[in-house]
């Protein structure tokens, strides 16, 4: 199913000709250098084709003639290649000499009975070439190593764009396809009997995988043979929709700032597509899947426009009706990838419209959501991986340090509706205890877990998690989290700054597991700082000792001797809450300002190299 609609889009993007999509036959490559050719086959000139626009010149994109998969054999590639296959010259090949040769045999065959100039002066330069004229005739260092192209001089067309070229690589093609006319199968993707592809091409740019490219179908040892099949035989799947879904899904990887149907998410590498008949009602869904999926962080306009499009989808409303020019029932298909040595692991897959996928979003923000918001921007699926891993004082958290398996269980649970894993609430309830930051960011994950199990009647407990202070609520775990923090709230006014930790730094872990050994302790002490208080603000220590007396008073008898873990989990909504209303009553903005300097990250959409 996952090939064949990536079949299936790259036909449409080959019908809309778009950009980086190669047609059958040739490939996007990184070009760096071309070389000039005069008639007689000389050296004209040689070019660095590379984009400057940035601080380090990079290789620019081009369609050339398909690229051999290469493994431990020498390939030669046709009218291009690096420069230890096209001049002989390497610093990282030992066998240059060969893989030169392999490049001047393929051309002889080729191109020797042709009469289109631009391939003879090519021919010709190969013949009169040896890897010890390139110092001589000042050939640039930094050209070794990358791959070149030819070009005629005082044309505009490199060599492999001239006709001649064309219908010489077809014809290469059709060569090799009758070759391999034996092993004509049934495609298990399109259904037409075709020449099936032994090797896949490369697919490039999953974050992690081998920089040469990985593979989603491979069959590379002998414990893979069955019923003398080899290789792709096990699985076939014709050559054309081979070249078709990995250049449709190379596409969708390239990286850059303007690709938005890329997102990276812990070790999985996101990609997505709309399925439209018109190419701009596709881009348009895709740019608000995007938008829905990584909120924008830099336009205040943007982002509330988002959230109360969001809202409103939670309240019912139909995509169709917020945004007029957008079908809700355009399909959309959204893979996730992870690297798994040579290979490629599928996270997930899902697929659906983009009505439901919208709903289904805008319920997750809706799970999501706490009051006071300790956001701005809504939280981005990467910022939600990013608080799940450790927070060490004075370094910033690596995404490198997130449990892959609950991310990618957490994306699944957004995009299907389904039950966030209960692994996510037992992870971050041990970082709250690892390294005592408790975030607005993390407690939403608390929240969001269990506003699921309940929706779900998963939960033990009936009564609903609170979006905001819930001064009526007579859940233990809940009501024992505002105690704590009403706690810490009497220590922090009557010790000052002159404090160094408060009891969150130190019991926190302990109070929210075991309250029977450690309230009883927190509220002797507290009437040590009750004390000081009164001596120095009778009325607020009046008013701390009624929040107290409120919260104790809708407690059971005894201290419960522990919590379950959805019980931790309400205690730090709880504590989030209650602490939250105590900065609220000094300055509506002040904690609003204060938690999303310390939790904002910039959306990544490239991952980290």
């Amino acid at each position: 199913m996952i090939l064949q609609a990536l079949n299936r889009y790259y036909n449409r993007l080959n019908q809309q000709q778009a950009k980086e999509v190669a047609p059958y036959g040739y490939s996007p490559e990184n070009i760096s250098f071309e070389i000039l050719l005069t008639l007689d086959g000389g050296v004209a000139q040689v070019n660095d084709i590379r984009d400057t626009s940035a601080k380090k010149p990079s290789p620019r994109i081009l369609n050339v003639p398909q690229a051999e998969t290469r493994t431990a054999g020498i390939k030669s590639n046709f009218l291009w290649d690096k420069t230890s296959y096209v001049l002989g010259v390497s610093n990282a090949s030992k066998r240059s000499n060969k893989e030169h040769d392999a490049f001047v045999k393929l051309h002889e065959g080729a191109l020797a009975s042709e009469e289109d100039p631009g391939l003879q002066a090519l021919l010709l330069f190969l013949r009169g070439w040896s890897p010890e004229q390139f110092e001589p005739r000042g050939f640039p260092t930094d050209m070794v190593d990358t791959n070149l192209v030819f070009r005629l001089d005082g044309e505009q067309s490199f060599l492999h764009e001239r006709p001649a070229a064309k219908i010489v690589r077809a014809r290469m093609f059709a060569g090799d396809e009758r070759q391999e006319e034996e092993n004509h199968m049934v495609c298990l993707v399109s259904g037409e009997s075709a020449p099936v592809a032994r090797l896949h091409p490369a697919i490039k740019g999953v974050n992690g995988a081998q920089s040469s490219g990985a593979f989603i179908a491979s069959f590379n040892l002998d414990a893979f043979t069955s019923y003398a099949k080899s290789q792709g035989s096990n699985a076939p799947v014709s050559k054309q929709v081979a070249f078709a879904y990995t250049t449709a899904l190379n596409y969708l990887l390239r990286r850059g700032q303007h690709n938005r149907q890329r997102l990276q998410v812990g070790d999985t590498t996101v990609v997505f597509w709309a399925e439209a008949a018109d190419a701009n009602q596709a881009k348009e869904a895709e740019d608000l899947f995007a938008d829905m999926l990584s909120p924008p962080a830099d336009d205040a306009s943007e982002t509330a426009r988002l959230r109360a499009l969001l809202d409103s989808i939670a309240k019912g409303r139909s995509v169709q009706d917020l945004v007029p020019n957008l079908e809700p029932t355009t399909r959309m298909y959204v893979l996730g990838l992870a690297p798994n040595a040579s290979r490629l692991s599928v996270r997930f897959w899902q697929t659906d419209t983009l009505g439901v996928f919208a709903r289904r979003i805008a319920q997750h923000t809706e799970d999501l959501r706490l009051a006071p918001l300790p956001w701005r921007t809504e939280p981005s699926a990467y910022r939600l991986a990013l608080a799940t891993v450790p927070h060490r004082e004075g370094a910033k958290p690596k995404i490198d340090d997130a449990l892959n398996l609950i991310i990618g269980e957490m994306m699944r649970a957004i995009l299907s509706g389904g039950q966030y894993p209960r692994s996510l609430l037992a992870n971050t309830i041990m970082r709250f205890r690892a390294d005592g930051d408790i975030s607005g960011l993390r407690v939403a994950l608390c929240k969001c877990v269990l506003a699921r199990e309940r929706r779900r009647n998963i939960s033990i407990s009936m009564e609903e998690i609170p979006v905001s202070l819930d001064k009526q609520s007579t859940q233990p775990g809940y009501l024992l989290g505002r105690l704590f923090a009403a706690l810490e709230n009497v220590q922090r006014a009557a010790l000052g700054s002159q404090i160094n930790a408060t009891i969150r730094d130190r019991y926190y872990g302990a109070a929210s597991a075991t309250p029977a050994s450690i309230f009883p302790v927190l509220l002797r002490n507290t009437q040590n700082h009750l004390g000081k208080l009164r001596k120095e603000r009778m009325g607020q220590a009046v008013n701390l000792e009624k929040d107290i007396g409120e919260i104790v008073d809708g407690l059971p008898d005894q201290f419960p001797r522990s919590l379950r873990i959805e019980d931790q989990g309400r205690f730090a909504i709880g504590y989030y809450h209650q602490s939250r209303s105590y900065f609220t009553r000094r300055n509506p903005t002040e904690y609003a300002h204060h938690d999303e300097s310390a939790e904002h990250t910039d959306i990544e959409t490239e991952g980290e190299d």
